[in-house]
């Protein structure tokens, strides 16, 4: 289905907040041209963006592709070869997203993601760095949610030897993992502290 909008602000707002599978903009936009649009949308989304002008000079060309284009169009052109074009791109960009998700191991649990294969975590859409065993650790609770886990447990799981009373380390890490993921870390809303026995992820 092909959805248009006319004005450049209303075309803008519905592709930052709806879903779409390619973009076509006109550069000669009413309100906000097809640049900004260009610009603002290539921040937040990976779509494909075609781009149409009149304009055949070489700077808006490049301006466009600057600006995260994939593609630029003079007019005129036949409708063949727009329609060409945009196959060609949905095509690419679907063998992009099915590569993407079948090469990263993915956890998302309640506003986290973690990318396993990257090694990276986001907290409500905002990267948060973490050392090696803390993202060892969170990934661990993360897999096995609702299990409760002594720390001599967790020790031996993240760090792969016998606590040998070396458990405060465990506690140290899940204190900082909780600086970075919970709101209100004197209220946790992801890894509970069961006492007496351990923690837990809770989902």
């Amino acid at each position: 289905m092909v959805e248009i909008e006319t004005r450049g602000d209303l075309g803008l707002k519905r592709a930052k907040e709806e879903e779409f599978d390619l973009l076509i903009l006109d550069l000669m936009l009413p309100e906000v041209d097809g640049f900004e649009i260009c610009r603002q949308v290539r921040e937040v989304k990976n779509i494909p963006i075609i781009m149409v002008s009149a304009k055949k000079e070489d700077i808006d060309k490049i301006h466009g592709l600057g600006m995260g284009a994939d593609d630029y169009i003079t007019k005129p052109f036949s409708p063949s070869e727009m329609v060409a074009r945009v196959k060609a791109h949905l095509a690419r960009y679907e063998r992009l997203v099915t590569a993407t998700a079948v090469k990263n191991d993915l956890v998302e649990i309640r506003g986290i993601k973690i990318d396993k294969t990257a090694r990276r975590v986001w907290v409500n859409g905002e990267e948060k760095n973490f050392t090696n065993k803390e993202f060892d650790l969170l990934t661990f609770l993360a897999e096995n949610p609702n299990h409760v886990f002594t720390k001599d447990e967790l020790f031996r799981e993240i760090w792969d030897m016998e606590s040998i009373g070396d458990i405060a380390t465990v506690t140290v890490h899940i204190k900082k993992i909780r600086e970075k993921i919970e709101y209100n870390t004197a209220k946790p809303q992801y890894i509970e502290t069961i006492w007496g026995v351990g923690y837990r992820f809770k989902v």
